[in-house]
């Protein structure tokens, strides 16, 4: 149980973030729903636009696809189809995380003269491969099953571009 006080930061923080994500979204993000012939399987495939470099929180397309979906309990993979781009899991109460997240993959995988692949995005590459393609969510209670502090983001890291997709894939069961 937490304190009255607790709940209000916790509350006001939240408020800020939802301010700060409104102020940050650089994403435009449309969606085509791919129904299977099983009404517990449905795939939703979402388009957007991405910055530069950057983490774009989708957390509230996948809310939506688990909505429109219907499933109450099950698993849900938010997938990217791409080399140069990837999908997390973190923290949504303080945007310096998205911006410590970023310097620390630059930090670790720089971009290097070495490098031989002739579009001069190998560290995007390699940022990609180690942060991941997808991610899975419970579904409990017709909702995807995130900690308090916890939003998904789509990972670009070789943009800007205008045609990324994100896959979200909902299995009931």
């Amino acid at each position: 149980m937490i304190s009255a006080t607790e709940q209000f930061f916790s509350d006001a923080i939240y408020a800020v973030q939802e301010v700060l994500n409104a102020a940050d979204v650089l994403s435009d993000i449309s969606a085509n729903t791919i129904h299977s012939n099983r009404g517990d399987i449905m795939l939703f495939d979402f388009k957007l636009s991405t910055p530069d470099e950057g983490l774009v929180d989708i957390t509230n397309e996948v809310n939506a696809a688990v909505r429109e979906s219907g499933v109450l309990e099950g698993i849900c993979v938010i997938y990217c189809p791409h080399t140069t781009a990837a999908i997390t899991i973190n923290e949504n109460a303080d945007p310096d995380v998205k911006r410590d997240f970023l310097l620390g993959l630059d930090t670790s995988f720089p971009d290097l003269n070495d490098f031989r692949h002739a579009e001069g995005n190998s560290d995007a590459h390699i940022k990609s491969s180690t942060v991941g393609a997808s991610e899975t969510v419970i579904i409990s209670g017709g909702k995807p099953l995130l900690g308090t502090w916890q939003n998904i983001y789509f990972c670009e890291f070789d943009g800007p571009r205008t045609n990324r997709r994100f896959y979200v894939k909902i299995i009931g069961g």
